[in-house]
Order: C-alpha cells, then structure tokens, then sequence
C-alpha cells in the first residue's frame, strides 16, 4: 500500500470538495462527526459499566472522545516517525493524526442502544427468531442477507450511519474523507463474503474476524477502496478487502482506552478492590517510584491510570515500527496491543475484566433489561412495515392507524421499497 493513496482526501459523495487552506478536511471529519446528532446518543449509551446514578464512570460519548485522544497521541509520534525515516512527506505526520482522531471519534457510533454490544446480540436474537417463523417481510429477504441481520453487527451500522444516512442521505451520508472512512472500517467485508470464506472455521485475517459493511453499503467502501488503494481479495461470492494501516493505530487507541479505564470504573463502582487495581495498573506503568502519601485511593488509581495509558502507547508505537512491512503488506493479522511490550499486561487486563467485571450482577441484570426493552420495541415498530408490505411499498396506501403511528414514531420510510431496506430501517430506528 502507498501512503500518497492511503491519506486520500476526496469526500465520498463530493466530486467537487476543493480544500480549505486554513482548514484540513480531516480536521472537517471530526467536527462533522462530534457535531452529529448519532454521536450525541453516545452519551446514552454504556461503556462497559452500566449507567450508573453518579458520573464518574464511562458512557461511549466520553470514551469516544478519550478513544480520539489517545489515537491522536499514537498517530502522532507514528507519523512523526514515518517522516524521520522518510516514508511519508514532511507535515503528514498531521494528517495521520486527524484522521484516526476522526475515525476515533466515530468508531463506536453504530453501537446501538442502551447497552453497546449486548444490544447488538439482542438485535441478533430478535432478527433470528423472526425468521425462525418467517411472515410478512420476513419471509421476503433472501438467505443470503439474513445473517447480516441475524448477527447484527455495530460496525456495519457505523459505517452506513456515517456513509448514507447523517446529513446527506443517500449521496455520501457525512461525505467523510475516504482515507478518515478507510480508518474507520476494521471489518471491510460484507457477512455473506465472511461466512463464504470462513463459515465455522478460524478467521486467519484478523480483518474477517467480524463483517464492518452491508451488502446496501458496500459499493460506498468500493469506492473509497478503490481510491485508497486498499488491496482487494476476490472470494466466489464477492470480494473483500485488507484493512487500511491505520485501522490498526484506531483500534491500539480503543484497546488502550478500554483495557486500562474500564479497571479504573470497576475501582470506582466498587467492584474491584483498591489493591487489585493499583497492582495491575502499577506494573502496566512500569512499576514507577513516586511518592503518593498524600493521595486518596482515587488520586492514586487516576495517576497510575495516566501513566498507563502513557506506556501504552509507546507500546504500540513500538509494535507498529516493528510490523510495519506486514501491515503495508496487508498480512499484519494481530492487534498492536497484543504484539507490543506491553502484550502479557493486556492480557491480564483482559482476563480480570472478563471474569470479574463483565460478570458483575448489576450489569446482568442491566443488559436483560436492555434486551427486553429492544425486543420490545423492534417487535412493536415490525407492524408498520409489514402493512407497508401488504400494500406494495405504496406510503398512500396505509391505513389511517399505521401512517399515524409511524408519525407519532417519526418511523422513517423514505427509502423503504422492498423486504431488505424495510428491515434497515426497522434497524435504524432503534438507533434514534
């Protein structure tokens, strides 16, 4: 891959973008993305900790923008390092910054409501067992689109809220920077392209590990692709892509980020004692010599917190100068935080977080009332469009009940004409 095609800055959607000299286009991504009304419902949405009544745990909306913070960071001295050794010219190390701080910025918005990812398993669950005992629209959409449905991914939700539906619907959605799109998409396959390729098996990529586009969205990432250089695999059923380089520093940023602060949240929730925190986070800072008498047990675990997050990243900064022909390559298949020095304490962040706070009641408890609500309300909007359905995708031919509550929902239907686009819409507005 080359870096001259790799930090594109044509606009999905807008042919005729001329730059702004006093204003970078990927400084322009992160402002439309903070401006937007999706990443506004981040703050709705929990980290791994549950909403809780006070506000001194995370929320998406702040580890979003902590995500961007530390992906500037990275990206900052990656580039810095990348211009020293000559790869990139001189004053890309900029853009490198801004655009994994824009694609940092975004990178969780396709989580959907109240609860982040065991929404996602809820939506899934929902879908299968619609089809289970297809009617209606169910019946209609093809086998072949049904798992993208049925494993409902946020990813894919993400990139087709930021490429189709905010702002400019239907003709580039945010119209982001191709190489700020490129940054943001870890999974550049579609769930039909995946499955062909990896059914039940191991993923040996770790970019088909999960699917990041809708077969709706795809020919957008072509697009982008094909702009960005991306190298492109072709599979019986479709094609797929290697990731952009710089997903990699993205996802270094919100493995950081959640890794080392979801111990500083389950210190302040109670569920993880003082000690073991402050252990663990001691030797992920390099076990440092300072005098803390004076500290509260708070002060104590924010320090160590900082200094964390600061040794962090220069292992990832270290574990991608050392990977980086593959990574360029396209073959890099690992994450930068679990091949850098710092790999054996992620680890065992990784194991504590596992079995001792994803476990937590509260947040059981929290989740099975999440996936009720969207049960429930998937279940309660369905309706709409199966009557949408029975009258031929015709909005005019509605019954006075159904056009009034899809009013009083505000439901969408612009772009509903067959079986498929009627269920990303049901899929969206559980979104709003």
């Amino acid at each position: 891959m080359d870096w001259e095609k790799l930090l594109c800055s044509e606009r999905l959607g807008d042919k005729h973008y001329e730059p702004r000299p006093n204003r970078s286009i990927f400084i322009q991504d992160h402002d439309r993305i903070v401006f937007s009304a999706p990443f506004r419902r981040l703050a709705n949405k929990t980290q791994v900790q549950p909403l809780y009544e006070h506000d001194h745990v995370h929320h998406r909306l702040i580890h979003s923008v902590e995500v961007s913070s530390v992906g500037r960071s990275l990206a900052m001295r990656i580039g810095n390092w990348l211009e020293e050794t000559h790869r990139i010219a001189s004053g890309e190390s900029n853009s490198l910054a801004n655009i994994v701080q824009a694609a940092c910025v975004a990178h969780d918005i396709g989580n959907p409501p109240p609860s982040g990812h065991s929404g996602e398993a809820a939506m899934g669950d929902w879908f299968a067992e619609k089809f289970d005992d297809a009617k209606g629209i169910m019946a209609e959409v093809e086998d072949q689109h049904r798992s993208e449905f049925v494993r409902f991914e946020g990813n894919a939700q993400g990139f087709r809220i930021i490429s189709r539906l905010e702002m400019y619907r239907n003709d580039g959605g945010m119209r982001l920077s191709k190489a700020t799109l490129g940054a943001f998409t870890k999974y550049p396959t579609t769930s039909a392209v995946r499955e062909s390729i990896v059914g039940n098996g191991n993923v040996e990529y770790v970019g088909l590990k999960k699917f990041g586009i809708f077969s709706s969205e795809i020919e957008l990432f072509k697009e982008a692709a094909n702009s960005l250089g991306l190298p492109e695999e072709v599979d019986r059923i479709g094609n797929w892509w290697r990731r952009h380089p710089l997903v990699f520093i993205v996802e270094a940023a919100d493995d950081i980020c959640y890794n080392i602060v979801d111990l500083e949240d389950a210190f302040t929730t109670g569920e993880l004692p003082f000690d073991t925190v402050r252990g663990l986070l001691h030797e992920a800072a390099n076990n440092p010599n300072r005098d803390v008498s004076r500290l509260s047990p708070a002060e104590h675990i924010a320090l160590l917190r900082a200094l964390s997050i600061g040794a962090a990243v220069e292992s990832c900064v270290e574990a991608f100068k050392t990977n980086y022909n593959a990574i360029m390559a396209g073959t890099f298949s690992n994450s930068l935080a679990d091949t850098g020095p710092m790999a054996s304490v992620f680890a065992k962040m990784k194991t504590l977080s596992r079995d001792q706070v994803f476990t937590a009641r509260r947040k059981t408890e929290l989740e099975v009332s999440g996936r009720r609500v969207i049960g429930n309300v998937m279940s309660g909007v369905l309706p709409v469009f199966d009557d949408l359905f029975k009258v031929k995708w015709d909005q005019d031919g509605l019954s006075d009940h159904t056009r009034q509550l899809a009013r009083a929902l505000d439901l969408d239907l612009r772009d509903v004409t067959d079986a498929e686009r009627a269920l990303h819409a049901l899929a969206d507005f559980g979104y709003d």
